[in-house]
């Protein structure tokens, strides 16, 4: 009876599955075509000639340097992210002063802070300072509006942390920078790479800040640059597609080699003391 059960499990997770890669396979098909089988073709026939010039057609159109930019800008800013909100989670959770549980709260805060509300405020600031077409706008609002959920997430992790390790270290002559750089953040990188996959999907499809700050073409990413492709290729269904493809492909392979660590990070970070 344990077995039958099994099976029914698997066999239902098998279709969940299939289900969620259907679309994403059905577009990687949809990429290969011309517009001919496109449209007189069956829509899940596969292509009667894997026409891979279309993704050379839409590299060589310019995609190439939106991708580019979704790549610097995303690492950029999960760097800043990372290392800020581990700097922060370590002077709140492993330092005694007056003020962390304060500065926690405030932390905290920005969670519920609406994306759209900040907009304009951001926008006049970055318009003070030079930094309206600037991918430095971009960067420094994304490590801003993730430092509280990163910052969430770390806080776990670092209350389960034996204290005993950070004590011998200080006996040894260990510094307060020393101790945070090569004892104590290396011991966080299950949890970290929880956050750095995090901010990376939320970074790598983000919208609204990089279509409202960013008018340069050389400096919008994909998920911006993509309408310029649109347009571009309104007649070619295919680039299109091969446009789309490029654009989640980064994403799906952060997810498919990364997935255990952030279930790991995640429960590790759970579960205080």
């Amino acid at each position: 009876m344990k077995r039958i059960g099994s099976f029914f499990l698997y066999l239902s997770l098998a279709l969940v599955a299939l289900f969620q890669i259907f679309p994403i396979m059905w577009l990687f098909l949809f990429s290969l075509k011309d517009n001919r089988e496109i449209f007189s073709g069956s829509p899940f026939a596969l292509p009667s000639e894997f026409r891979w010039e279309n993704y050379a057609k839409v590299w060589e159109g310019g995609i190439g340097i939106y991708f580019w930019n979704s790549v610097w800008i995303t690492g950029l800013a999960i760097l800043f992210t990372v290392l800020f909100a581990s700097m922060a989670t370590f002077a709140i959770t492993r330092m005694k002063w007056k003020l962390s549980n304060i500065v926690l709260g405030l932390f905290m805060v920005g969670l519920m802070i609406p994306i759209h509300s900040s907009i304009i405020p951001l926008f006049k600031m970055f318009l003070n300072i030079n930094l309206i077409d600037s991918p430095w706008s971009i960067v420094i609002t994304y490590t801003a509006y993730n430092l509280p959920i990163t910052i969430m997430i770390l806080l776990g992790f670092y209350y389960t942390l034996p204290r005993e390790i950070e004590e011998a270290a200080i006996i040894d002559g260990c510094s307060v920078p020393q101790l945070f750089f090569k004892i104590v953040l290396p011991m966080t990188i299950p949890v970290m790479s929880t956050t750095v996959i995090i901010n990376m999907i939320y970074n790598w499809n983000e919208f609204v800040f990089v279509n409202t700050f960013i008018s340069s073409d050389k400096f919008k990413t994909l998920t911006v640059g993509i309408q310029n492709f649109i347009g571009q290729y309104m007649t070619d269904w295919g680039a299109i597609g091969a446009t789309l493809i490029i654009s989640v492909l980064p994403i799906l392979i952060a997810f498919i080699f990364f997935s255990n660590k952030v279930v790991e990070g995640m429960s590790s970070s759970a579960v205080k003391g």
